[in-house]
């Protein structure tokens, strides 16, 4: 498995010789051998790719994502088949009760509010604020029945971005935060395929038009790195370089498990572990969240 996201930023040439991805630009020519590369990521519109490499990206299940003209992924190649048992994983997926998935959801919730009122206190914000988010977390019910999560996006937004920051609003915090969790979602759907799993069948989310149902259920914990890093950047502006380094996020490191891993490991490891509890119907097993 390889551990570089490579992003592609450029008018390009991209070629497979000798199992190297080769990138050919006007100012030079560089290699990188597929066994090092674990997402690649086209961020130009002006990028050609050969069949032949497409092919091997495949065959290597080495996840290709593309982006739109404003540099947002906006769909990704992935190989028919993530694992060798992927029908029996999609059957057992089928047959997740309401109850499993009740018990999941409210982990995950909590583990999302959890993060967000230790973000708060790390940063020294309102007292009060970080007092409703504990709050919160005594009251989740299962399947979060009294929008606890919702509750709480209230109060952490605005404790961490000020008082007249709304989610959804027109501005450079929000277009940060849109872009970041993007990329998020983006390796979420490739760590669900990896496993032999589909994504239109979620935990919570059900929405038939939402074709990443449970890779948008995964990823809420994760929304945290993304919040961090906007707060602690303040960018001034969100063009080009800001989103650039947003995408590098993936090469990050963060500690899940005890150990540090960059942020698409954890997401692998975290991703497993979910799935196994609820494909092997334990209650009892171990779901490995990241710690801020």
């Amino acid at each position: 498995m390889g551990w570089r996201t490579v992003v592609i930023t450029k008018g390009s040439k991209l070629d497979l010789k000798l199992n190297n991805l080769v990138i050919r630009s006007i100012e030079d020519v560089i290699k990188i051998n597929l066994e090092e590369i674990e997402m690649l990521i086209l961020e130009s519109n002006q990028i050609s790719i050969t069949s032949c490499l497409l092919v091997e990206l495949s065959k290597q299940k080495i996840p290709t994502v593309f982006c739109d003209d404003k540099h947002i992924p906006i769909s990704s190649l992935l190989p028919f088949y993530g694992c060798h048992d992927c029908s029996k994983k999609v059957l057992l997926q089928t047959k997740w009760t309401d109850h499993q998935k009740a018990k999941i959801w409210s982990i995950i919730v909590y583990n999302k509010i959890f993060n967000q009122k230790k973000l708060l206190e790390d940063l020294n914000k309102s007292q009060e604020s970080i007092d409703l988010l504990d709050k919160y977390l005594d009251q989740i019910e299962d399947f979060d029945s009294t929008n606890r999560e919702g509750l709480a996006a209230k109060v952490y937004f605005s404790a961490l971005f000020g008082k007249d920051f709304k989610r959804g609003e027109n501005d450079i915090i929000n277009a940060c935060l849109n872009y970041g969790y993007q990329i998020l979602l983006s390796s979420f759907i490739i760590s669900v395929k990896a496993n032999g799993y589909i994504t239109e069948l979620g935990i919570f989310h059900s929405s038939q038009h939402n074709y990443y149902n449970l890779a948008s259920d995964l990823m809420e914990p994760f929304r945290i790195i993304i919040d961090k890093f906007v707060y602690e950047k303040n960018f001034d502006n969100f063009d080009t370089n800001e989103k650039r380094e947003l995408q590098n996020i993936l090469n990050q490191e963060i500690e899940i498990n005890g150990r540090k891993q960059t942020v698409n490991n954890a997401i692998n490891i975290y991703t497993k572990s979910i799935l196994d509890v609820l494909s092997e119907n334990n209650e009892e097993g171990e779901i490995k969240f990241i710690k801020i």
